[in-house]
């Protein structure tokens, strides 16, 4: 099997400017991510997809594949995940992979470990597809609609339990891992149908960061992670 790890890293940021090289605990937020991914040991090639010369110069430092600049088409709010993955494909047609995982560099407490059970189970179910999920803080029970003046009426319904261990449990994509089988990806874009399966990771890997609030409490994480 020859698996390639994808790391997205466009320069461009909203929420939080240049966030995939801002520095976390005194290293580059996406440095995180190349570092999981190489010592998962499982890839035959870990490749950032990058628009920046900047971005490029710093992802190499620290052993990560730069095999050219992305175009600027592909550099926009609208471009998708897909049209990326099929980009880095279109232009590394000379390399024959099996596998894609698909790696967000906003997701620096995802593990090696992580990873390589990812792979493991996408092996074990002879998978189409694994996506990373984490059990949601609150349950969306306790959730729903208002009206514009504010009435609550019958918000939580007749008969529903308090109680937590009475809840069910919920799951969220948490957009730290998206494996898949390469032909099926490419042919079907949709990894939640047959034979896609859920990778569940624990809470406190699971930080996806968008904002600066994220980032802190990522950062609050990261020093604190042997006590947790």
């Amino acid at each position: 099997m020859r698996n390639i790890a994808i790391i997205p890293a466009r320069s461009g940021s909203k929420g939080l400017k240049d966030k995939n090289i801002k520095l976390l605990n005194g290293k580059p937020l996406i440095a995180y991510t190349i570092e999981a991914a190489l010592s998962s040991c499982i890839f035959e090639d870990v490749v950032v997809t990058t628009d920046s010369e900047d971005y490029a110069k710093i992802v190499k430092k620290y052993g990560a594949t730069v095999p050219f600049i992305r175009d600027e088409k592909l550099s926009g709010d609208t471009v998708t995940s897909y049209d990326v993955v099929v980009d880095v494909f279109n232009k590394l047609k000379e390399k024959k992979y099996d596998n894609l995982m698909l790696l967000q560099p906003t997701s620096p407490l995802r593990s090696s470990e992580d990873i390589k059970n990812a792979m493991q189970l996408f092996l074990d179910k002879k998978a189409n597809a694994v996506v990373s999920l984490c059990e949601v803080d609150h349950s969306p029970i306790f959730t729903g609609m208002i009206s514009e003046d504010l009435n609550i009426d019958g918000f939580i319904k007749k008969g529903t339990s308090y109680r937590r261990q009475d809840l069910p449990r919920y799951y969220r994509i948490n957009g730290a891992i998206y494996l898949a089988n390469i032909d099926y990806y490419i042919e079907n874009t949709d990894l939640y149908r047959q034979n896609c399966y859920a990778y569940i990771m624990k809470k406190e890997n699971s930080v996806d960061i968008d904002d600066k609030l994220d980032f802190i409490f990522a950062e609050t994480l990261l020093k604190n992670k042997e006590r947790i």
